[in-house]
């Protein structure tokens, strides 16, 4: 299998969007650096024209530079290693990889061998759904990570203790690297499903739905969302920029979803709701 490579240079405050807008065309893998980051796509399935479309958008502003290659393999633990750092969220999470030292002064710790940014932490959506799960009650609850990627939103509910915990995604990669890190972690009981939601057909209800997605999705699949909730139950989601929050709340309130609490870090945004 033959990658593309692209080497992106750009102003730190654009790198997040610039991700997030390569990932909706087609990169499946990303890199950070210090000048930018390094975007991966297999050969066959890239959106050239796409492609082009999400640079010239933000070409002037972003301050974008490209350097682009190929490579036959891409060996993608060995370049996380490269790049790789802990992360953190306040003084209650450690995230790290296994090649990274433990730190036992935190009371929860995730073991995460990533191979792609989205779902490790860096990427500022994950931390605020991670800081949106610590305030609310997990343990002995049932909980459905739509949409789980690394599965890192299931592995920290299983540490909050949850009863049961279910996650699925769409993407084989995720299946593989999600499986990998729920036994990295503990959770022998628990296996990622591969599909969308109508295809999965979850059987709820359940006391917290986490969906770090994109806006679209989750506009399209909110009616799913409440009929999966039980009442008083969270919803807590992601993926999207700060100035879409009016079109999720507008959509959450019609399936009976009342906001809670709202969240924006680097232009991203997160919001918690209850079923009522």
């Amino acid at each position: 299998m033959q990658y593309l490579e692209f080497k992106v240079g750009c102003l730190e405050a654009f790198r997040e969007i610039l991700i997030a807008e390569l990932a909706e065309v087609g990169f499946d893998s990303f890199l950070e650096t210090d000048e930018g980051f390094d975007a991966y796509i297999e050969e066959g399935i890239f959106d050239r024209l796409g492609f082009e479309e999400v640079i010239q958008k933000y070409q002037i502003e972003a301050k974008i530079t490209l350097k682009e290659g190929k490579m036959d393999k891409v060996n993608w633990n060995e370049e996380w290693e490269k790049h790789y750092d802990p992360i953190t969220v306040g003084d209650q999470v450690y995230i790290r990889a296994s090649f990274h030292d433990p730190k036992p002064e935190f009371p929860y710790e995730i073991l995460i061998n990533p191979k792609m940014s989205f779902g490790t932490g860096h990427h500022a959506t994950t931390y605020l759904m991670i800081s949106h799960q610590l305030d609310i009650v997990h343990r002995n609850k049932s909980i459905l990570d739509i949409g789980a990627g690394t599965g890192i939103l299931a592995i920290m509910a299983y540490k909050l203790g949850a009863e049961t915990v279910e996650a699925f995604d769409i993407d084989d990669w995720c299946v593989e690297n999600g499986n990998e890190n729920f036994e990295l972690n503990g959770m022998k009981n628990v296996k990622m499903g591969k599909g969308t939601i109508r295809e999965i057909k979850p059987l709820g209800p359940f006391d917290i739905l986490l969906a770090n997605i994109n806006k679209n999705v989750l506009l399209d699949e909110m009616e799913l969302y409440s009929s999966l909730a039980k009442k008083g139950g969270h919803l807590l989601l992601s993926g999207f920029y700060a100035h879409d929050r009016e079109d999720i709340e507008k959509k959450a309130n019609a399936f009976q979803f009342k906001l809670e609490k709202t969240t924006v870090k680097d232009n991203w945004a997160s919001m918690v709701f209850e079923k009522v």
